[in-house]
């Protein structure tokens, strides 16, 4: 059950009817995270603004959107979103086995040595952040520059700190349509 009211859908504001609209009626997931939302709209609306650009790489940033997209898939495994794990926000350049279980046992996939250290990264950040060291650091600094190891950091802690907020609320056992 979600810990916060979900609104109904006929009375979403515009952006949170769009995405309640746009997702697929068996997508109940998604749903819910929009009628969730309506209790502050403003808020998911300015958020998504920053949020789908430098994930997606629109012109923006300076890591790939797959290399994103992988640690996001990671980070959903380790937090247990189900929303987020079940999203496809780079289809075109993550394969679905890739998205499903690839990225929860990095080393026997085909990811390169840069993806590779990205997502064990990310582990670390959401599993032992205090124990990161300088050794650690230096490691990434050999496959990122400074800007794509801060923008890597940066957005690793965007998808494990909203991540749990989702999972936490629960959205994902809202309403079951059986």
């Amino acid at each position: 059950m979600s810990r916060i009211p979900l609104a109904e859908p006929e009375t979403l504001p515009t952006y949170l009817k769009q995405i309640h609209d746009g997702a697929p009626e068996e997508n109940w997931i998604a749903r819910n995270f929009a009628r969730a939302f309506a209790a502050n709209s403003e808020l998911v609306e300015t958020y998504q603004k920053f949020y789908l650009p430098w994930h997606t790489s629109a012109g923006v940033g300076q890591l790939d959107a797959r290399l994103k997209e992988l640690v996001r898939l990671r980070i959903a495994t380790l937090n247990g979103c189900k929303l987020c794990k079940t999203v496809r926000m780079a289809p075109a350049t993550v394969s679905e086995a890739e998205a499903a279980e690839g990225v929860d046992d990095a080393d026997a996939g085909s990811f390169t040595p840069r993806e590779r250290a990205a997502i064990h990264f990310a582990e670390r950040m959401a599993l032992d952040h205090h124990g990161i060291g300088d050794e650690d650091v230096a490691e990434m600094r050999r496959h990122f520059t400074d800007g794509e190891f801060l923008e890597l950091s940066m957005m690793t802690g965007q998808y494990i700190g909203f991540g749990r907020v989702l999972a936490m609320l629960q959205l994902e056992v809202a309403a079951c349509p059986i």
